[in-house]
């Protein structure tokens, strides 16, 4: 039967010739029961259990997922804008058929699944597995498959009113056939089943390009999945993908066959093999092999090594060309597959022979770190194409130097790196075209200013280039100011980033495109008419985290003074550029005006650069390009001592023309200097060939000098001298260790260790402790019990934070403290109990022997008050102050019952029982007797409103407010329903029996028309302000019908805007007073609807979660610690910022934040009615990290560009600088401000650390520096008294005491974080890869919700905003 079978379908597959038809897929659809996929975009099924395990990759998998975009899974599927445009390997397991962007909204076609068990289909799918795999599974049936089929399915398009849907559409099939032992992948594409290659990316706006689909499977594994994954990839190249329908690994062209899981050891993907090679047959030939659309790489922790089987026909070393199984049951007369004929051309007689060569043609199959190319001929032969796998460089080998952006090359002589579209670069590293870049170094110098003589060390400098029209701007700050004032018309030093980075004429590149990030710039510059020569080396060294380009720059010379009342003007100029493979060459004559007041004098400067680099040798350089400064400006800030250089440049071809000047041989390397000699260009066409250091003049080349043998070295004793080119070493003879000068030996001493003798400035041991560290450097710490800096420690004392028993004694010892518990007591302090009459003393008894110290407010038993007990013992229900004649109502434990405290000279409240009367009252008496205080505003039982009872004690269904006339239904809880609230004199609304199981929701009469969004808004809006709004309140207007009126205006302020129909402002309207905008009512919304204003969107009462979210903030409220995502909005759009930082202040209810793209930080009411306010627009770079200290009314925020740790008072006041030391990349900050301690991370990679100390910049000190990586979040519980922080480079969640005792884990497996705040017992994050606000439980560590906003962007800081403050006086 089975015979019959695989003879049916091979007549089916080969009816229309060489190529598989529809009919060859696999059964699928409704008729066999198929589960189809929901239309959409980004959808995917839930997890389909399996009846058996399944093997995949190595491990064990029990459900599967289908995704629109032409994928199948173990786990469910992240937001598809984190894998389908992106290369393999994907974050997550993959099997990948034709991964695109795919869609199936709109009727455009059906994905079908199923999990099947049925003869015929299990005999369809073994067909094919023992076709593809006729030696090893010749026998083998699976016991399952799983189908998957795409059919008629197009690829997303953004349409509008001028574009119609593609008539291009793609079907093709995915089977997983598998037993106990193993499981195979069978990919199907049918003749004409694959009419569009790839899809446009969603954010590529008005730029044409499409990415081509990726075909083939990704592990998914590794610490950094896009990195270190492996992976297999069949097809990811646009000429692949048309050979995916052709051709074959089983013989049946469109059907491809893959070993994917075993019980065995199986390491990696194992593509079928066609006619079941022998291993022999590849023995003596392994380095040449048929390439059949395959991209692999011989790398354990990339692709997968090339199997030597891949033909897609495989020969039989005895009986030349040999058909595959399935090949050998079809009838005679049938046409065979056009992959056996191939085969057949390749080697006739079975002979293997030589392979046709190829001219070069750079191909990507795989991009990113793992791409491997593939020489094939440009015009594409079918018959054949080849991989040459000889011994050379490949970008198997040397994937990791190229950037993620980017796609390696595998050229006939080695490998390159091309930046990725929308990318530009050398490969090495890319950055984003257009994007805004940043630049950090430091600048070291020494120079000779006139006749004083100046040096500096490490100075800073920050350069801010906008890459999309060309401009730089450079920073050097802390220069000493007469170098900085002289160094004004270096203009080269700014000019190097005007190279870098200019905008590109077309047929251009800038030096950023050739050179990358890692080159060195040396610069000759002399002055006239003095002759003043000043050289300059800046050594670029590679890009850091966020893509800021690191520089060196060290100058020394000599340069003209320059007097205070100057300043320095440089007209435009264009210069040339020369390239070579690794070295670009500029010289120039530069004129520059010195202006003071009225005079101007002009001056001039000759400079000669070179800058080298490592290029790829198959780069085609330009021999030259001009380069045009259209705009030049220098200036020294006297006030910040700050030295500035500004440029506008642009990068075209060097024309040949009258104007050029002729070309210095230097640069065309037509001079005579020999290969030893470097060529120096003079003026016009005049050069000399000069001699390096290390060589002398010989002829017109340069001999190398042996210093050794000629005593020129200056080695010292017990040195052996090493010649080397250019130069000569010094190294001592065994025992002995060279000096500090580098030249002579010293005998090796045994290194001292202060810690050991006693050498170290650190207290004594009974305070603190020496820890020694390298170089015999030592570090002191105060031991626990001390305060101080390790060299200077003071004993705490405890006793002030009162850790003994109430009924104890604390006695303050030198580090230490003790308890005893007092006379009449007994236990160790921490715990006392009575002597023998312990039993009977009860809480309120203990109370009045023992008060407690507490601050002043609501407490226990209120403020230094002495409880009144009855006989028993227990609390009396009525307590009243003995010296305030407040009274107040309390339960069994003592506690104040809210609401019932009366002031003095009143009437006491009627108070229950409290064992009795208070524990029988239901929730709506207990609301009758004890009225809520709750701010204006809809509220459980509305604003002072006491509510209605039923007889058994419940809410009544129906419930009035007897002051304001409102009517709204309630809940069992007494919640009110939203939406069912009437205004005064409107018939109330019809309410079902709370207690019954489906009243959820009010039943309006019959002939009221049910409120707009518009109406439930301006009424929610009037009763938020008491029901008469000032006139610079905002309430929406609404027509008749209930809609928005198109036309909005805010009071009597004059500023007015339109709508769309939803009530959102219509980006561009809004008017200035004296004018209104033309608003009308068939507008149509715009295509990203801007969020509502502050003052139109004020946040409800209750705890609620803010997050940053780019140019805007998000609200988010929390019921109890569950995310109300249904409730979630933007509370304020901030167009143009990119908001990183944000902290609130519970005193004034205001919300502060930090822009990096504004370098400001800022601040806004939660009152209705509030616009923002900028607090420091000055003196940052980029701020990011924001704490708020509620009780001194002061902010501390973190800057990554400066380094610093600033403070200053909330409305920008009285700021100063806390440390701009030991700080490398300084991002979140969290305070404790009763305690008066601050917290702070440095993610510098190098040494990642968390420090303390006091607000006012005292005790600093280091709290973690070990086991973390990229401490991006940091957050003070004011409860639980923790540290805690979320790590982007362990994925840990943890936590210790502010002393850095008691470390712990969390939780161990987070994504990418970014900010952590704490809230009763859950942690909230925000997370990058899951672009989302995260809820782990702290005791539990276990991930409990998310909330992924609709609006897809990186989320960064997040706080909670509490009804009141925490850890402060009430």
């Amino acid at each position: 039967m089975r015979a019959v079978a695989e003879l049916a379908v091979l007549a089916a597959v080969l009816a229309v010739g060489a190529a598989l038809s529809r009919r060859g897929l696999l059964p699928h659809g409704p008729a066999r029961g198929d589960a189809r996929l929901r239309p959409g975009d980004d959808e995917s099924s839930p997890g389909v259990s399996l009846p058996r395990t399944l093997r995949l990759y190595g491990r064990a998998a029990r459900r599967l997922y289908v995704g629109t975009n032409g994928v199948i899974s173990t786990q469910d599927f992240p937001r598809e804008t984190q894998y389908v445009d992106d290369d393999f390997p994907t974050d997550f397991p993959v099997i990948a058929p034709f991964l695109a962007d795919l869609d199936t909204s709109g009727d455009r076609g059906n994905i079908y699944y199923r999990q099947d068990d049925s003869p015929d289909v299990l005999d369809l799918a073994a067909g094919y597995i023992q076709a593809g795999f006729p030696r090893t599974a010749s026998s083998f049936v699976p016991t399952n498959v799983f189908i998957a089929t795409w059919e008629d399915v197009g690829a997303y398009q953004e349409l509008s009113q001028d574009t119609e849907p593609s008539e291009k559409l793609n079907t093709f099939q995915a089977v997983i056939a598998y037993d106990d032992e193993d499981t195979y992948a069978i990919f199907l594409y049918p003749d004409g089943g694959l009419q569009f290659l790839g899809t446009r990316p969603k954010e590529s706006y008005n730029v044409q390009l499409e990415l081509p689909a990726r075909v083939g499977f990704s592990w998914g594994d590794g610490d950094d999945p896009k990195r270190d994954g492996l992976f297999h990839s069949l097809a990811s190249s646009e000429q692949a993908l048309r050979h995916l329908e052709r051709e074959s690994n089983t013989g049946v062209p469109g059907v491809w066959v893959f070993h994917v899981g075993s019980t065995a050891s199986l390491e990696h993907v194992e593509p079928g093999s066609g006619g079941g090679a022998s291993p022999k047959t590849r023995a003596h030939g392994a380095a040449d092999y048929t390439h059949a659309l395959y991209s692999h790489a011989d790398h354990a922790s990339t692709e997968l090594p090339v199997q030597h089987g891949l033909q897609a026909t495989s020969l039989h070393p005895d009986h030349g060309p040999r058909a595959p199984a399935l090949l050998s049951i079809v009838p005679e007369g049938l046409p065979v597959s056009s992959g056996q004929e191939r085969s057949r051309r390749l080697h006739p007689d079975g002979d293997r022979g030589t392979q046709r060569s190829y001219f070069p043609n750079p191909s990507s199959y795989s991009s990113g770190h793992h791409g491997v190319g593939v020489e094939e001929d440009v015009h594409f032969n079918s018959d054949v194409f080849t991989y040459s796998a000889a011994s050379k460089e490949t970008c198997a080998q040397h994937h990791g130097r190229c950037s993620p952006h980017a796609f390696c090359t595998d050229y006939a002589t080695g490998v390159c790196c091309h930046c990725r579209a929308t990318y530009y670069g050398n490969g090495r590293q890319c950055l984003p075209e257009g994007a805004v870049h940043r630049l950090n170094g430091k600048v070291s110098g020494s120079l000779m200013v006139g006749r004083a003589s100046i040096r500096f060390q490490d100075v800073d400098l920050h350069a801010y280039i906008v890459g999309s029209d060309g401009r730089t701007y450079t920073a050097i700050s802390g220069v000493p100011q007469p170098a900085a004032r002289a160094l004004l018309p270096l203009l080269p030093i700014g000019g190097l980033f005007a190279w870098l980075f200019a905008l590109e004429e077309p047929g251009s590149e800038n030096g950023f495109s050739i050179t990358g990030a890692e080159f060195t710039q040396s610069l000759e510059v002399t002055f006239y008419p003095g002759e003043e020569t000043v050289y300059v080396t800046q050594t670029a060294e590679g890009l850091g985290p966020d893509n800021y380009l690191s520089l060196k720059t060290h100058i020394q010379g000599q340069v003209p003074f320059l007097p205070e009342n100057v300043t320095v003007h440089i007209a435009p100029y264009k210069e040339f550029y020369y390239y070579s493979s690794s070295a670009v060459m500029s010289s120039a004559h530069r004129e520059y005006v010195l202006a003071a007041g009225t005079a101007n004098q002009t001056l001039s400067y000759r400079l000669r650069q070179n800058i080298t680099f490592a290029g790829c040798p198959h780069a085609r350089l330009p021999a030259r390009q001009r380069l045009s400064v259209a705009r030049a400006f220098t200036l020294y800030d006297g006030q910040e001592h700050v030295l500035r250089y500004a440029l506008a440049a642009r990068i075209g071809s060097a024309q040949d023309n009258a104007e050029n000047p002729p070309v210095n041989p230097c640069h065309d390397n037509t001079h005579t200097c020999e290969a030893t000699a470097r060529c120096q260009p003079g003026t016009g066409m005049e050069y000399t060939c000069e001699c390096a250091a290390g060589y002398r003049r010989d002829g017109r080349g340069c001999r190398e000098v042996d210093e050794c043998a000629e005593g020129l070295s200056q080695c010292g004793p017990f040195t052996i001298c090493l010649n080397v080119p250019g130069s000569y070493r010094c190294e001592c003879r065994s025992g002995y260790q060279l000096a500090e000068d580098g030249q002579a030996c010293v005998p090796l001493v045994p290194a001292t260790n202060p810690c050991e003798d006693g050498s170290h400035p650190c207290a004594p041991g009974d305070r603190a402790r020496c820890l020694p560290h390298a170089g015999g450097r030592t570090t002191c710490e105060c031991l626990p019990g001390y305060a101080g800096d390790g060299i200077v420690c003071s004993d705490m004392d405890e006793c002030t934070e009162n850790p003994c028993h109430p009924a104890a004694t604390c006695y303050n010892t030198p580090g230490s403290f003790s308890c005893r518990c007092q006379p009449g007591y007994e236990g160790d302090g921490f715990q006392c109990t009575h002597e023998g009459n312990t039993q009977r003393l009860t809480p309120c008894q203990h109370e009045q022997l023992y008060p407690r110290a507490v601050p002043p407010g609501p407490s226990l038993v209120g403020d230094g008050h002495v409880p009144q007990c009855d006989e028993e013992g227990r609390y009396r229900p009525l307590q009243c102050h003995s010296s305030t004649g407040h009274c107040w109502c309390v339960d069994t434990a003592g506690q104040e019952i809210a609401g019932t405290r009366t002031a003095p000279g009143r009437t006491p409240p009627r108070c229950g029982s409290p064992a009795e009367s208070i524990q029988r009252l239901t929730p709506c008496e207990h609301e009758r007797l004890y009225p809520r205080a709750v701010p204006p505003g809809p509220s459980p039982v509305g604003n002072g409103h006491v509510p209605q009872c039923d007889e058994e004690g419940r809410y009544r269904p129906l419930q009035c407010h007897s002051s304001t006339g409102h009517c709204w239904c309630v809940d069992a809880a007494g919640q009110e329903i939203a939406g069912t609230r009437t205004a005064p004199g409107h018939t109330p609304p019809r309410c079902g029996s709370p207690g019954g199981l489906t009243v959820a929701f009010s039943v309006p009469e019959p002939t009221e028309r049910p409120r707009t969004m518009c109406e439930r808004w301006r009424q929610s809006l009037l009763e938020h302000y008491g029901g008469s709004p000032r006139s610079d309140q905002y309430v929406p207007q609404c027509d008749a019908g209930g809609d928005f009126t198109p036309l909005q205006c805010h009071g009597d302020s004059g500023y007015c805007w339109c709508v769309d129909e939803s009530g959102r402002e219509i980006q561009g309207t809004r008017s200035e007073p004296g004018s209104t905008p033309p608003c009308l009512p068939s507008i149509a919304p715009p295509s990203v609807q801007p969020s509502p204003r502050p003052d139109v969107s004020p946040p409800a009462t209750g705890t609620f979660l803010l997050y940053a979210q780019g140019q805007q903030i998000g609200y988010l409220p929390l019921n109890g610690t569950r995310l109300q995502k249904e409730a979630a909005k933007t509370l304020l759009s901030l167009h143009g910022s990119i908001v990183v930082g944000i902290d609130y202040d519970c005193r004034e209810k205001m919300i502060y934040w930090t822009d990096v793209a504004g370098r400001t930080i800022s601040r806004a009411s939660l009152e209705p009615g509030a616009e923002p306010e900028t607090v420091i627009t000055s003196g940052l770079i980029s701020p990011e990290g924001l704490a708020v200290d509620h009780l001194r009314r002061a902010m501390f925020w973190t800057d990554s560009g400066l380094d610093r740790i600033e403070r200053a008072r909330l409305d920008g006041s009285e700021r100063r600088v806390l440390f701009d030391t030991e700080l490398v990349n300084p991002r979140a900050i969290a305070v404790d401000p009763v305690r008066g301690n601050l917290y702070w991370t440095d993610w510098n990679r190098e040494a990642p650390k968390i420090e303390t100390s006091t607000v006012n910049g005292a005790n600093r000190r280091v709290l973690v520096n070990k086991d973390i990586g990229l401490p991006n979040g940091l957050t003070f519980d004011p409860f639980s008294k923790l540290l805690c922080w979320a790590d982007a480079g362990t994925k840990h969640l943890e936590c210790t005491f502010p002393d850095g005792t008691g470390r712990r884990v969390i939780q161990n497996n987070l994504n990418y974080p970014f900010s952590v705040v704490s809230y009763a017992n859950h942690f909230y994050h925000t997370d990058w890869r899951r672009d989302g606000v995260i809820a782990i439980d702290k005791e539990t560590g276990s991930f409990t919700d998310e909330y992924l906003p609709e609006q897809r962007s990186h989320l960064y800081g997040i706080t909670a905003v509490y009804p009141y403050c925490p850890g402060a006086k009430k």
